[in-house]
């Protein structure tokens, strides 16, 4: 077992486990479990999500990509 599997599973059975997630993807945490997610998960959310908000500031660039696609 990794530490990081170790640090999941205690992040699983953590109480406050989505709110250790949300500050560490508000407040950058370069290092370690923060929420069940390692830094590396973590830049994956965060890059989602700005392309999300991306989206939704400019609805055009989806519908266009989805009227493109056919």
């Amino acid at each position: 077992l990794s530490r990081e599997e170790a640090a999941k599973r205690v992040c699983a059975r953590c109480p406050v486990m989505v709110e250790c997630r949300e500050h560490a993807l508000l407040q950058p945490e370069p290092y370690g479990v923060w929420g069940g997610l390692t830094a590396a998960e973590r830049r994956v959310v965060l890059a989602r999500r700005r392309r999300r908000e991306m989206e939704l500031k400019n609805p055009a660039r989806t519908t266009g990509r989805i009227a493109a696609a056919g």
